[in-house]
């Protein structure tokens, strides 16, 4: 909105000094979006975490997570509510809202924040035990990739450059995927969406590890929106991807100002209004910015956690079906529970899987300079 309204007097001078072009970098709108939306956070969170308690609205501990979880059990949920609360609104005051690509990050917000929404309004409001119906979240995340990946597929004016792969580690080379890209991006969407969903699971786990992954795109999204950087570096030049950089620094603003409540003792859960649309967010900024392995580099907790549960229960069936007796790799999974059942504490199991994210996100944009 600022971008906006600001836009007419951008040349305009008082005393002689233009102030007001400084609403059209976006360096400037980036720390403006961060703060807004980590001080909007910090400030709502009480509100939303009175009002959920009031309606009930608390988390119901599954029977198969470790025996130490039963004490969480009447924490308020719905947490996301905030993230995306803060997360819209700081985009919506500092964001050029003419942009496609953030539009399609209001779509993916809006979509998915809706099923997450509804699958923990079904939960704690109807107390239907398994929320809404897997066919049908994982029909609409599907029907969200399927729409972002026909705009951007027809709507590009260079069909070849969208939906190219790049690869770290190695200088001019990428992948052509072609129409594959239409069903790599439903892939993408819908894995890490229930992937960071996997991931929130400990206090504070999904906040700490979003907001380094998130930190790491939009460190991408700044080099590939500016020209100078992106020819120094031989990255592929995007002219509006500086926008996703003032995205992602809500998102971070927002996720960080989560986390104060969120930090164990947690007093609030994101619940799958949140771990589902952020991860449907992540996985978009990476589509839009054409690093989707660059992603799977930073957000490698999210390939773990979901890689656990896939072996977990493949290797369960393969066992059962051969010796007549299930057998397990890990105690739990996520993979996250099989540490809390050897004994470890929580909050340094979360703490250890920030600095394994931090490492990660580091790796990640240590490979933008070997291009």
């Amino acid at each position: 909105m600022f971008y906006h309204l600001f836009s007419p007097i951008v040349h305009k001078q008082v005393f002689g000094i233009s102030i007001f072009n400084v609403f059209q970098y976006v360096t400037f709108r980036s720390i403006a979006a961060f703060i807004t939306a980590l001080v909007f956070s910090l400030f709502l969170g009480p509100r939303f975490i009175r009002l959920l308690k009031k309606h009930q609205a608390i988390e119901t501990i599954d029977e198969d997570v470790p025996e130490r979880h039963r004490q969480k059990q009447g924490t308020p949920t719905m947490g996301g509510l905030i993230v995306l609360s803060g997360l819209l609104l700081s985009s919506l005051l500092w964001n050029n809202l003419t942009n496609n690509n953030i539009l399609i990050m209001f779509l993916t917000t809006i979509w998915l924040g809706a099923v997450g929404f509804l699958d923990d309004y079904l939960k704690n409001f109807r107390h239907a035990k398994k929320g809404l119906i897997a066919k049908y979240k994982l029909l609409a995340q599907v029907a969200l990739g399927l729409m972002v990946a026909l705009i951007l597929y027809y709507g590009a004016p260079d069909t070849s450059a969208i939906t190219r792969i790049n690869i770290p580690f190695l200088k001019d080379y990428a992948v052509q995927l072609g129409w594959l890209f239409i069903p790599f991006v439903i892939f993408m969407i819908v894995g890490t969406s229930n992937a960071v969903n996997l991931t929130d699971g400990l206090d504070g786990l999904a906040g700490g590890t979003i907001a380094f992954a998130g930190f790491s795109l939009g460190v991408m999204a700044f080099l590939k929106g500016h020209y100078g950087f992106a020819d120094y570096l031989n990255l592929d030049y995007i002219s509006n991807a500086g926008e996703l950089t003032i995205f992602t620094s809500a998102l971070m603003g927002t996720i960080l100002g989560f986390l104060w409540y969120n930090t164990q003792p947690a007093e609030i859960f994101l619940g799958d209004t949140g771990s589902l649309s952020l991860g449907g967010i992540l996985a978009v900024l990476a589509i839009l910015l054409r690093e989707e392995i660059f992603f799977a580099i930073a957000g490698g907790i999210f390939v773990t956690e979901a890689l656990s549960v896939i072996i977990q229960r493949y290797y369960f069936k393969y066992t059962r079906k051969k010796y007549g007796k299930g057998r397990r790799v890990f105690l739990c999974a996520p993979i996250h529970h099989h540490y809390e059942l050897k004994g470890i504490k929580e909050s340094k199991i979360v703490v250890r899987f920030w600095i394994i994210a931090a490492f990660l996100a580091a790796v990640a944009i240590g490979t933008i300079k070997l291009r």
